[in-house]
């Protein structure tokens, strides 16, 4: 998709990227818009950050990507009693943030299945979280497969903190970290 130009607006934008090496490397992304400004990624206009969603029984993980679309960060760990408080939950969250000035794009729920891709006894509750949610939201709902993001982000969160307690705590979010990063690397084909 192409945006809109007039003489009167357009600018035209660089990517510049310094190596290790101590050289450069440019990339004319070709003249834009200013009305049409955000963020270049995937051949088109992105507007917006992307949420990640890690489903759990008693915790829902959030995790944010920044403004470009490139870098994940955890956000916080909801605690939820049932499927249907953690969707009314989540859709509050979901209009906080898509009311900020950087807005939300896309949410992604991280899909759990067995090693082999087959559907687990979680594959059925997390599908029914996202059609409720889906019911409570018009922002844009993806999918990512989430098969031992938490185990991954145990072993990194073993790294810097010893107290199990406090790693347990920040778990849920950090998992959906790894869901979002992976999501977003796979979108620009990294």
């Amino acid at each position: 998709m192409a945006p809109r130009q007039t003489a009167s607006n357009a600018v035209r934008l660089r990517f510049t990227r310094r190596w290790d090496s101590g050289n450069y490397t440019i990339r004319d992304l070709g003249t834009w818009g200013l009305g049409d400004l955000a963020t270049w990624r995937l051949g088109e206009l992105v507007k917006g950050r992307v949420l990640a969603v890690d489903v759990g029984a008693r915790r829902v993980g959030l995790a944010i990507s920044d403004v470009s679309g490139t870098l994940a960060r955890p956000l916080e760990v909801i605690a939820v009693t049932s499927g249907g408080d953690a969707a009314d939950r989540v859709a509050r969250r979901i209009a906080q943030l898509a009311d900020e000035d950087d807005g939300l794009a896309t949410v992604v729920v991280g899909m759990p299945s067995r090693l082999d891709g087959t559907p687990s006894s979680q594959t059925t509750r997390v599908a029914a979280f996202i059609t409720s949610l889906t019911a409570r939201t018009s922002i844009t709902i993806a999918t990512e497969d989430e098969r031992l993001t938490s185990r991954e982000a145990e072993s990194r969160l073993a790294i810097g903190e010893r107290d199990w307690r406090k790693r347990k705590q920040k778990l849920d979010a950090a998992a959906a970290a790894i869901i979002l990063q992976d999501y977003l690397d796979r979108a620009r084909g990294t």
